[in-house]
């Protein structure tokens, strides 16, 4: 079992690729704390990881709701002794919406949900990380618009782009603690934030589309989890502030 003993947060863990990576890691092992808002989701969660040697244990979260975020953290030391990786998955789209159509409450969701949830989850898992002084891995689930700014609303490009810059500072910062941080960057994942298509500007995706080779297949969820094991795992001891881009070639278009 790669991660029997450790103990995970996993956020976003409802649906998509947080659904997969939590699976995965109790597969593999691990005490997942998977969070979301939807109760029921992470229930059915749990059922289907009853049989493994790792398991879930459902914590329904807003993770922009701040007391539950440091609540999160502290369940997951009790729950395991400590938190051995966080998977800042959680996140919302912007409706492709560019700079001309964006309003503040539009940007303040974005960033509350994309940002500023997960740089509060990576506090206090940081400073619990530090306080038993074993280090641990911190991954952010960002995108390829947070390596370019082609591929979303302007918006969410300038969130995943925040978060790809918080990623690389905290990986610098506490490298020589044992802390590594990294970000994983998906192309389009057949998820659940693909179904709501309601208000979406029609100039944002004309734009974003034209940019895409139509043959690209989108992924599914297993092929973005598997990368995060992967640089979850002490196999990548060495991979510190990377940004590994998971999109089966569209970046090279």
């Amino acid at each position: 079992m790669e991660f029997k003993d450790k103990t995970v947060i996993v956020t976003g863990a409802s649906s998509g690729i947080g659904h997969q990576v939590a699976y995965d890691f109790a597969k593999e092992g691990a005490k997942v704390i998977a969070v979301a808002r939807r109760q029921q989701r992470l229930e059915e969660l749990q059922a289907s990881c009853q049989d493994f040697e790792g398991e879930i244990l459902p914590f329904v979260a807003d993770i922009t709701d701040k007391d539950k975020v440091v609540e999160m953290v502290d369940f997951a030391v009790q729950a395991g002794g400590r938190v051995d990786i966080l998977v800042n998955n959680a996140g919302v789209m912007d409706k492709f919406k560019p700079i001309g159509e964006v309003d503040d409450d539009l940007w303040e969701w974005v960033f509350e949900v994309n940002v500023d949830g997960p740089r509060r989850a990576m506090t206090h898992t940081v400073n619990k990380m530090r306080e038993d002084g074993k280090g641990g891995v911190i991954i952010n689930v960002a995108s390829i618009g947070g390596v370019n700014g082609c591929r979303a609303g302007a918006a969410y490009t300038a969130s995943k782009h925040a978060i790809v810059g918080l990623t690389q500072n905290t990986a610098y910062m506490y490298a020589k603690e044992g802390i590594r941080a990294l970000t994983i960057c998906p192309g389009g994942v057949e998820t659940e934030v693909n179904d709501d298509t309601e208000g979406m500007s029609e100039f944002g995706i004309g734009r974003v589309m034209a940019g895409l080779d139509a043959s690209m297949r989108q992924a599914v969820p297993e092929e973005i989890s598997s990368v995060v094991l992967f640089n979850a795992s002490d196999k990548a001891s060495f991979v510190n502030g990377a940004n590994i881009v998971v999109d089966g070639g569209t970046s090279a278009n």
